[in-house]
């Protein structure tokens, strides 16, 4: 269960995203900002719900709005592999636990806990626990990290 403040938070970084990554340089290219404000407006609107469907209960719902936002956003050759800090972002944080690393199948222990915004020690501990699967090759499985960020919290220890 997501709160407010955190829906509010992924709406604000996607806005910011959107009109850096998208608008700006639309911006740039057309030298009028005066055909951009529907377009403003209506992604305005679209991070709402765009932050819904990636907060919410749906989990294929939010991997195909993590995966549209990411192809858009951060546009490249080769798959999305972004830097630990990116895990601590808002929209970061939706996406692992939405959707999990969208194109790993086991990540190192700091990225781990990047994304579970814990430490490389405390996912440490919870490889040793049990709470997290080793991955073979070395590091954490990606499907531990998304089942950890998405188990019930009655049921957190």
């Amino acid at each position: 269960m997501t709160t407010t403040d955190e829906h509010v938070e992924l709406v604000a970084a996607l806005v910011r995203l959107l009109e850096t990554r998208v608008l700006d340089p639309l911006e740039i290219l057309l030298a009028s900002d005066e055909l951009l404000a529907p377009i403003k407006d209506r992604l305005r609107i679209e991070a709402e719900v765009w932050a819904a469907q990636l907060l919410g209960r749906d989990q294929r719902q939010a991997a195909l709005t993590a995966a549209r936002l990411i192809a858009v956003l951060f546009p490249g050759d080769g798959p999305f592999d972004p830097p630990e800090q990116w895990w601590r972002t808002p929209l970061g944080r939706a996406v692992a636990r939405g959707a999990g690393h969208p194109s790993a199948t086991a990540v190192s222990y700091s990225t781990a806990g990047a994304m579970l915004g814990i430490t490389r020690q405390g996912v440490h501990d919870l490889v040793k626990r049990g709470k997290l699967d080793k991955h073979p090759e070395g590091g954490v499985t990606t499907s531990s990290i998304h089942t950890r960020l998405n188990r019930p919290k009655e049921n957190a220890p």
